[in-house]
């Protein structure tokens, strides 16, 4: 289910550094070199597997972009939150 607006502003203050462009929920990602950013990409992956919920996501040397967005639903859902999250916690053994 899509959420309304004030749940999705109260949601995002919880998750530093995201925010929300062009109807997705955004985060930038800076690693160290290459190699962190491509290390987070693939760890993620992993997890993102299991969720079964996939990002939109471009990586350019040591920086990740993420946008997220439920296209099923129309919008941002609690899916996209619950991703946002395991994508912080992986992107803390990077830091």
């Amino acid at each position: 289910m899509k959420l309304k607006a004030a749940e999705l502003d109260t949601r995002l203050a919880a998750l530093p550094g995201w925010s929300l462009q062009d109807g997705k929920i955004h985060r930038e990602y800076e690693f160290k070199d290459f190699a962190g950013a491509i290390g987070f990409m693939t760890m993620a992956a992993l997890k993102i597997e299991t969720l079964d919920h996939h990002p939109e996501w471009a990586n350019v040397y040591n920086r990740v972009s993420v946008d997220l967005v439920t296209h099923s639903a129309g919008g941002i859902t609690m899916k996209d939150l619950a991703l946002a999250a395991v994508l912080e916690q992986v992107a803390q053994r990077f830091a």
